[in-house]
């Protein structure tokens, strides 16, 4: 199991099969590949992602901006492009909303965590 942006050249090459993916819906650019719920394995989700942050006390304008240039630069043709060939999309979200996602996947793996008792060794 590894991230769709490793594997997918792997799978279009004929190199690999590729038996679902993680998410909780069919990646765009691989339609045919069915989600882990669809192959057998109901209520099983995990998504990588990959943010952006800025320091705290940042001023908000500036955050702002650049929010809004990343978004016009991965609405872009090219940006899009660039995605769709290593499996992925650009989940562009305002500055607060990417805030309350980093705390609901802090929560969500908090649980897990604790729940498998997983310990940091060293």
């Amino acid at each position: 199991m590894d991230g769709l942006t490793v594997q997918l050249p792997h799978v279009r090459s004929g190199q690999l099969q590729a038996l679902a993916v993680t998410g909780a819906r069919r990646t765009a650019s691989v339609p045919d590949i069915p989600t882990i719920a669809e192959a057998g394995l109901p209520g099983y989700e995990f998504n990588g992602w990959t943010g952006l942050a800025a320091p705290a006390g940042t001023p908000k304008e500036v955050v702002e901006r650049l929010n809004a240039e990343i978004a016009k630069i991965a609405a872009t043709p090219e940006a899009r492009g660039w995605f769709d060939a290593g499996g992925a999309e650009a989940g562009i979200q305002s500055p607060e909303a990417f805030g309350e996602f980093i705390q609901a996947e802090h929560t969500k793996w908090g649980k897990v965590i604790r729940a498998a008792g997983i310990r940091i060794d060293g």
